[in-house]
């Protein structure tokens, strides 16, 4: 009966010397592919710091202050972070460069105190983005026996990755609306005003827009949204190519014909010169 205030005293005792910060939920952090990051890591100024071990799934490296002005020491014992790890003096930050998607994740740094036997723990959620090129916008379109044109814009970015919003804005005539999603349903009859559609995509690092797209020259005049300007850049290749060519043959042909007319002289000369000299070689022609 007596054993129980004690045994609470010393649980007590025992939870005051442990981990200080477990239940604070990860702090988020988002970084941007093959660029660098800090993990920022807040020490009380007060305390002396005796190691440190930040891990990630496993343990990333170890940290040991310098003594008498010397520089901390860091030992990376995970070979995923060879040669891009290293410290922020005097916070001891962990700073990550090249980051890749398999560095996402949560970190965890254990802050091991020399005078209070306290260890303080400071967990990271790290997202790694990607920053988005332009978006690509495929038309879809079909005119219906109303004479109606029913559109359907869909709006794409290459490599997105993950947490990719889309919306699109629309205006004309000094209006504006706007839409959630990367699909656009809309539709336009001839002597409607002239509308422009906008899509624009984000992810936490980046926002991009495409080039503004007319909706009238789609319904207009079907030829528009057939012959797209990689057809119009394949046709404009294949007929440069063949000028090419021509102009290649052609100079080959001109060559061959300079080097014949300088070659007729030279066997003229050298015709001459044979006859010369069997005129020369016959008998008789020689004085006895």
């Amino acid at each position: 009966m007596y054993a129980f205030p004690w045994l609470l005293l010393l649980l007590l005792l025992q939870e005051a010397k442990g981990d200080s910060g477990d239940d604070v939920d990860p702090e988020e952090v988002v970084a941007v592919l093959q660029e660098s990051i800090s993990l920022p890591l807040e020490i009380p100024p007060d305390e002396e710091v005796e190691n440190i071990i930040w891990s990630s799934h496993k343990t990333l490296a170890t940290v040991v202050p310098g003594k008498e002005g010397h520089p901390a020491t860091i030992m990376v014992t995970n070979p995923q972070y060879w040669g891009r790890v290293s410290l922020l003096d005097p916070s001891y930050s962990l700073h990550i460069s090249n980051l890749s998607w398999e560095d996402s994740g949560l970190y965890q740094a254990q802050v091991n105190l020399r005078s209070s036997q306290i260890s303080i723990m400071q967990q990271y959620d790290l997202l790694v983005y990607r920053r988005l090129s332009k978006p690509h916008i495929t038309v879809n379109f079909e005119i219906s026996g109303e004479g109606a044109c029913n559109m359907s814009l869909m709006c794409s970015v290459e490599k997105a990755g993950m947490d990719v919003t889309y919306s699109w804005l629309s205006w004309g005539d000094s209006t504006y609306t706007s839409h959630e999603g990367p699909v656009l349903s809309t539709a336009w009859r001839p002597g409607d005003s002239a509308l422009f559609y906008t899509c624009r995509a984000s992810n936490p690092i980046s926002n991009v827009s495409s080039h503004p797209i007319p909706a009238g020259p789609f319904c207009a005049d079907s030829d528009y949204a057939s012959e797209k300007p990689s057809t119009h850049f394949c046709l404009l290749t294949k007929g440069l190519l063949v000028f090419l060519l021509l102009v290649i043959l052609a100079i080959g042909i001109w060559v061959i014909q300079v080097r014949k007319r300088h070659r007729m002289p030279r066997m003229k000369k050298l015709r001459r010169n044979r006859m010369k000299l069997r005129r020369k070689e016959k008998p008789g022609s020689s004085p006895s």
